[in-house]
């Protein structure tokens, strides 16, 4: 197995997550200080903006607004010239908080949920994954995941890969034109590891934070890890292939991911590691 170093480039976060490569930017949203940020890629801030309910994951329309999930409030922001407003409401099918997002091509966005109130120590429960038109409506497409969390479209976008954190996998779907999803099966399992946030290089496997282990795992279709990222002195919770050649694999880090704990540490920080193959598909 292959092994990179990673260094620091931006630190002093609460709670960093759902990492976006866009026009040589690194996107990302402080979750638990309700900030989105965009830095250069030797971590200089560009951009920085407030975002209401624990801004999640991101993606864009065609016309180039921005969408952000709300977290809390079950919604999907859109951002456009400066202003959210709702693009969606999540909440008549998500029972708790919403989560990651990727966006397809045309402006769809499958949208996942934590399922259960993690905070209060609620027991895992099976939930959805929902399809978000482009004009806002809302739909499920797949059920009976358990914590669908980050989320990668292969670069024709026909197949979606879905980490199903709590059940140590990653599961996958063909995806039809018209955005619904079908012959689901499994694309590894990967016993010992939580995979949080997820993103998809060239050969066709997954780079996976690995929560509670301090790294980043490569996944190939059947479970085998080819490479690992470790991270020094903290949890790993997201990432995504981008800068040059799209071959740096930035990683969202944080010493805690308690609420009560993080605003107050700032240990969140951005790590990156050159790796070999480049990244592809979405996000």
């Amino acid at each position: 197995m292959k092994t990179f170093a990673a260094r620091t480039v931006a630190s002093g976060f609460a709670y960093p997550e759902g990492p976006r490569w866009r026009e040589d930017s690194l996107w990302f949203s402080d979750q638990h200080a309700g900030i989105v940020h965009r830095l250069s890629a030797a971590g200089e801030s560009l951009e920085s903006f407030a975002v209401e309910g624990s801004p999640s994951g991101m993606g864009w329309l065609p016309s180039g607004d921005l969408l952000v999930v709300s977290m809390d409030d079950r919604r999907i922001l859109r951002r456009s010239g400066g202003v959210l407003r709702l693009h969606a409401d999540l909440s008549g099918l998500h029972v708790a908080q919403s989560n990651d997002m990727v966006v397809d091509a045309s402006g769809r966005a499958y949208v996942g949920n934590i399922g259960f109130d993690f905070d209060r120590g609620e027991e895992p429960r099976p939930t959805m994954l929902l399809a978000v038109e482009p004009d806002g409506t809302v739909g499920a497409v797949a059920d009976d995941l358990l914590c669908p969390n980050g989320t990668v479209l292969s670069p024709d976008g026909r197949t979606l890969i879905v980490a199903e954190s709590l059940a140590s996998r990653l599961t996958a779907f063909d995806v039809a034109a018209d955005g619904s999803l079908s012959a689901r099966r499994v694309f590894a399992e990967i016993p010992g590891h939580i995979p949080d946030g997820i993103c998809l290089d060239a050969e066709g496997h997954v780079w996976a934070a690995s929560l509670f282990t301090n790294s980043v795992v490569r996944v190939g279709e059947g479970g085998a890890i080819t490479a690992r990222v470790e991270i020094e002195g903290a949890g790993a919770f997201a990432c995504m292939l981008g800068g040059e050649g799209r071959r740096d694999l930035f990683v969202c880090c944080a010493a805690s991911h308690r609420r009560d704990e993080t605003p107050s540490l700032r240990s969140g920080r951005i790590d990156v590691a050159r790796v070999e193959v480049p990244g592809a598909g979405r996000p």
